[in-house]
């Protein structure tokens, strides 16, 4: 066991690193000999080390009978290790309990597209080495890889029961209600719209999670992002030793996910509730991430309704009608096409007065666009405020990540305020015009007789 003052130091560390920041990030990016895609950002200056490990296998993977089993199998994870050599099994009190006296950080988690795992560790030779082994051992041998020996049935029903409970809660809340009417509506079948319930959780078991992690947690599938003091030779190094446990062959290609069907119609959802507040969601399928229209959209959308008191429904709704406190719109682009959303919540008896209004808003913003003085003060924000995107490693960490994930080009960063400043009126127009039809969306209101 570390002695108290090299776990003191190691924490502290973590907790008061200062942020490092770079005008115009270099990222390295490379494949490593396990067919694994690697990109790194060198920090030299602090003996820190951030690393993201992602792989194909978000909800969007998940059986419909069984949502949930991908952040199941995260969470499940971390409850302990399968024995692995002489190495033996852990409980999750005892992997706790070793990070902690390596004095670095482990988390896993699944989203709707990919399952990530992060890593936070000093660079020293007394902690990197062990933090990278026992993080290796976390991606090979969770706990339901020898269910018999350390994941018993009766840890999954207690986590299952608290997600269960969980859910439940979430049930008498309207926004939460309002939320997942609206993403049944705008995806329709697609695995987007799926949602772990208490029925789906308890048709999964540990040796499913068992199958998903063989079929998912693949060397030659892993994408893995470094942002520390480490240079390439040591980043691949480091690459090598997290996926050291994982089988080394050649990836077979993963079944093709179906893409979102665009709404045929409009759709407008009540679901009575006694409320207070009504809230009101408007929407529909947006774009995927791959969209060449990416940075017009979100230039648009800026001016549209993600600009705060900047926006055009924030004064048409709130400021000139006093229908609500707040308004906002945004697009959440994945793999597939995120949905296009406007939420507000306003008095029960004014909700149908509002939705028309944001409708009449949206539907003229699709027509005209910006303004060439709202475009000007968005492009002002979103250049001035781009140095707060990467001021901090873990914020540096997460746009690394998504350049690898999505195949952007390794100057990404380096363009990024250039793409920004290229982008017209016309543009957000065209861009507007071709992914949302505001005759075509759903509305959903909760609250209200």
């Amino acid at each position: 066991m570390k002695s108290i003052q090299s776990s003191t130091r190691a924490l502290l560390c973590l907790f008061f690193w200062p942020a490092w920041l770079q005008a115009t990030p270099v990222v390295d990016m490379w494949q490593h000999p396990s067919g694994a895609r690697v990109a790194l950002v060198a920090a030299p200056s602090i003996p820190m080390l951030d690393v993201r490990l992602e792989f194909d296998g978000g909800s969007r993977r998940d059986p419909a009978t069984q949502a949930g089993l991908a952040s199941a199998a995260a969470l499940m994870s971390q409850r302990g290790l399968a024995p692995l050599g002489s190495e033996p099994a852990l409980d999750e009190n005892q992997l706790t309990e070793r990070w902690m006296d390596l004095g670095a950080q482990w988390s896993a988690s699944a989203g709707v597209d990919k399952l990530a795992f992060s890593l936070r560790t000093l660079t020293a030779d007394d902690v990197l080495p062990a933090a990278l082994a026992l993080a290796a051992r976390q991606l090979a041998r969770p706990p339901f890889d020898a269910p018999a020996a350390v994941a018993t049935d009766a840890v999954w029903q207690r986590d299952r029961e608290r997600m269960a409970a969980a859910w439940r809660d979430a049930s008498t809340q309207p926004a939460t209600v309002a939320g997942r009417r609206f993403a049944a509506a705008v995806y329709g079948s697609h695995p987007y719209g799926q949602e772990a319930t208490p029925d789906t959780l308890a048709q999964v078991s540990l040796a499913d999670m068992a199958a998903y992690w063989k079929r998912t947690v693949r060397a030659c599938d892993a994408k893995v992002s470094l942002v520390g003091a480490v240079s390439r030779a040591q980043a691949d190094d480091v690459v090598s030793a997290l996926l050291r446990h994982l089988p080394q062959a050649v990836c077979a290609p993963l079944t093709a996910v179906p893409e979102v069907v665009p709404l045929a119609a409009s759709t407008d959802v009540r679901v009575p509730m006694t409320t207070a507040q009504a809230h009101v969601l408007l929407g529909q399928p947006g774009y995927p991430r791959s969209d060449p229209d990416f940075f017009p959209l979100l230039l648009g959308n800026y001016v549209l309704g993600g600009g705060g008191f900047a926006s055009r429904l924030m004064a048409e709704v709130r400021e000139k009608r006093g229908l609500t406190y707040g308004v906002y719109s945004y697009f959440a682009p994945g793999n597939h096409a995120g949905a296009f959303t406007v939420g507000l919540q306003t008095r029960p008896d004014q909700a149908d007065q509002a939705l028309a209004l944001v409708r009449e808003v949206v539907a003229r913003f699709v027509v005209d666009g910006p303004t060439d003085a709202e475009l000007q003060a968005a492009k002002a924000f979103m250049v001035n405020g781009f140095a707060l995107r990467i001021d901090t490693n873990r914020k540096l960490l997460d746009n690394v990540a998504n350049i690898l994930w999505l195949g952007l080009p390794p100057t990404y960063l380096q363009t990024w305020t250039d793409a920004v400043q290229a982008v017209t009126a016309a543009d957000i127009r065209r861009a507007f015009g071709r992914v949302l039809q505001p005759d075509r969306m759903v509305s959903v209101v909760v609250g209200g007789p």
